[in-house]
């Protein structure tokens, strides 16, 4: 498709425009601070049936944007038919979205999808999104001094104008929880966490336990986010086979001294929570690749020189035992260790800012409330 500006959006079907579309970020973003990239080799995955179980019950489509055979802008059309057909919704989702600070080019690529869905019966376009909400999501509108995370998209301050003066509106906005690690565990907490132990059975076991049977707990407690998260705005839940290629790329890779488990009486798996020191500094490193050097980068902060941060990439409780203290479970088990790896901060992923219970919890660690991010939304026309 050309516009009347000279863009040229195409699908990115061959080697060069897929090699484009990954790549674009290297050169928009070079020098930026504030910007961690993606490994390359994990955004070609999302296009590739192998590397990327949700294609079970999605479709999704590359668009590249061209201005004189140089790539300006890039974009992902994504039909979740388990998401809609759960919400109710003929809803095309839209992502990996990067474009140069030209209202034509921004137009073009969502106009792009836009079409692309229609052609397959959406009436309304969405995101930033991905295909479930495991996937990065929401455009950053606010703290654009602050330097991005592994697991949430970062954005120049001129995005959210764009989609703005070109007519999309807020369907969701998330916030995330910026913390400084506390010398101590909070008496509230240490309170909460002794009484549910007493009072509700439960108790915390650590994937790095060899006594245990680790895959069997981690499979389940990736279950059990799927029944925490399903109110949550835009949820799908994980598949088996997506489960299985989670774990099997993940598994390896965490500390399992971060990541507690909590379980009742009946040995089932009834919150999680899975946090990891920040890659941050070592992506920027990488940038983008693993080879020749990036994979050093990553493996020292994995394993041998921490930063300051820790991420705190997914926290749930069962649905029935929510608002009974198991997150002060949570607290009680990680903030020493996170004294014991010397980490200063700690920083949430993204949260819905209408989620009060969720949001409430952390109260005891004065937190700041920071990177503001929204999903768009806007009807489709022909």
């Amino acid at each position: 498709m050309e516009t009347l500006t000279g863009i040229v959006v195409r699908k990115a079907t061959g080697r060069r425009d897929m090699n484009d579309f990954v790549r674009l970020p290297r050169t928009l973003y070079r020098g930026v601070p504030q910007y961690v990239p993606d490994l390359e080799r994990d955004i070609a995955n999302v296009f590739r049936r192998r590397g990327n179980p949700g294609l079970e019950f999605s479709d999704i489509q590359p668009f590249v944007a061209y201005r004189d055979g140089v790539a300006v802008g890039r974009i992902a059309g994504i039909v979740n038919r388990r998401a809609n057909e759960r919400w109710g919704q003929q809803v095309v989702r839209f992502g990996l979205i990067e474009f140069i600070d030209d209202l034509d080019v921004s137009r073009a690529l969502l106009d792009a999808v836009g079409q692309w869905g229609l052609e397959r019966g959406m009436d309304t376009l969405q995101g930033p999104m991905g295909i479930t909400d495991f996937d990065k999501e929401g455009m950053l509108v606010e703290d654009f001094h602050l330097r991005g995370t592994m697991n949430t998209i970062w954005n120049p301050d001129y995005y959210p104008r764009h989609l703005e003066a070109l007519g999309f509106s807020k369907a969701v906005d998330w916030v995330q929880i910026r913390i400084g690690i506390p010398g101590e565990t909070p008496p509230r907490y240490s309170r909460t966490a002794q009484y549910v132990r007493e009072q509700l059975g439960l108790r915390v076991v650590k994937l790095g336990d060899k006594s245990i049977d680790r895959r069997r707990y981690a499979e389940q407690a990736l279950q059990m986010f799927n029944e925490a998260y399903a109110p949550i705005f835009g949820f799908s839940a994980l598949s088996e086979s997506q489960i299985t290629a989670f774990l099997d790329r993940y598994l390896p890779l965490i500390d399992r001294r971060m990541v507690p488990i909590v379980l009742n009486s009946q040995d089932e798996v009834v919150g999680a929570a899975v946090t990891i020191g920040s890659l941050s500094e070592a992506l920027q490193k990488a940038d983008g690749r693993l080879f020749p050097t990036g994979w050093y980068h990553l493996l020292k902060a994995l394993k041998w020189k921490h930063e300051d941060t820790v991420e705190m990439l997914l926290v749930g409780v069962r649905p029935d035992y929510q608002g009974m203290g198991v997150n002060a479970l949570f607290f009680d088990d990680l903030i020493p260790i996170y004294n014991q790896y010397g980490f200063k901060w700690a920083e949430t992923g993204p949260q819905l800012e209408d989620n009060v219970r969720e949001l409430s919890q952390w109260k005891p660690l004065k937190p700041e409330y920071v990177k503001r991010r929204r999903c768009y939304i806007k009807k489709v026309k022909r």
